[in-house]
């Protein structure tokens, strides 16, 4: 495995989208005009964008492309659950933004990103369908999996869908689920294994590799001064890894290094506030801003407190050491 293809890079927030995006009926109906194309499309909120879910963005944008049609995605944000449920609301793998652009680089034409408030609740099935689907998007194809939920207190199913499909010329295609090593992949999968540390479990379910993309920002300078020097990342991504330290890819602009990661409060110098640090090997600069990424590949160990300094030094290099045998291994 070589540097330069170690990361899967299809997924990278692109600079620039070339997605049509809307925010309403209204918008959408707005930018694409009275003439507009049918569509193809997929409702959901599509966390983390996983195997399953590029297995229906797949099926979208191959189906508009051989009908000549738009692919089209329907999104919430925020996370509907984050209104109806907030105690019991998901942490969040993506950011609004990283969907988006995960959608734009699997070739999807356009979304449509609805926000998700106490009114779009209240709207029944059937007004949902006919709003959006029919009215806006004119859907031809709907392509969702057989748990599919939609509307007021999730009154319509799949079977629902199918009927409101045939009255209104549009046809419902059911995607099965993706199943790795027995599990039926899932954004709660990919969670769980995260929290746990089990970074290379959620690999096989995302189709690549966990990352954390944010900005870089000025630390508290100790790292440099006493320890390695580190550069640390502020993400908006609310679901991270385990506290502890890992093997890890870091990404500036074009460049990508080699690294070790991490996640936690920094016991040995008594800190409470969440840091995520990497030190890059054979890397030398001082940055204090700027685009990051972190691509995690193997958990190494638990963060823990030492005695001073000095002994955090040489757990840290025996760190570093440890994840060059990791990348030299193959991760």
């Amino acid at each position: 495995m070589t540097l330069a293809d170690t990361p899967k890079q299809r997924m990278r927030l692109a600079p620039t989208l070339r997605l049509d995006i809307a925010y309403s009926a209204e918008g959408w109906i707005e930018r694409f005009g009275d003439s507009r194309k049918r569509t193809v499309v997929t409702i959901g909120n599509f966390d983390g964008v996983h195997l399953g879910h590029q297995k229906i963005l797949s099926g979208v944008t191959e189906r508009a492309r051989s009908n000549d049609l738009e692919s089209a995605v329907l999104t919430f944000y925020p996370h509907p659950a984050r209104v109806l449920r907030p105690e019991a609301a998901p942490t969040m793998l993506m950011t609004l933004e990283q969907r988006l652009a995960a959608f734009d680089a699997m070739g999807i034409n356009a979304a449509l990103v609805l926000q998700f408030d106490a009114e779009l609740a209240k709207v029944s099935a059937e007004e949902f369908a006919k709003i959006f689907l029919v009215d806006a998007l004119r859907a031809k194809s709907v392509l969702v999996g057989d748990n599919f939920r939609f509307g007021n207190r999730q009154g319509g199913d799949v079977k629902l869908l199918q009927e409101i499909g045939r009255r209104s010329d549009f046809e419902v295609v059911i995607v099965a689920p993706v199943v790795e090593d027995g599990l039926v992949v899932s954004s709660t999968a990919v969670r769980q294994a995260l929290r746990d540390g089990r970074v290379e479990d959620a690999e096989p379910l995302l189709g690549r590799p966990f990352s954390l993309k944010g900005e870089i920002r000025p630390g508290t300078g100790q790292g440099r001064k006493l320890i390695v020097p580190t550069l640390n990342l502020s993400t908006e991504q609310e679901t991270l890894p385990k506290n502890g330290v890992y093997a890890t890819a870091t990404v500036l602009g074009p460049r990508i290094y080699w690294s070790v990661t991490n996640i936690g409060v920094r016991p040995t110098f008594d800190g409470h506030q969440l840091a995520i640090e990497s030190h890059l090997f054979d890397f030398s600069e001082q940055l204090t801003s700027g685009k990051m990424e972190v691509i995690f590949f193997r958990r190494l160990r638990d963060e823990q407190k030492f005695s001073g300094p000095q002994a955090l030094r040489e757990q840290v290099l025996k760190d570093i050491e440890r994840a060059r045998s990791v990348v030299a291994a193959g991760c």
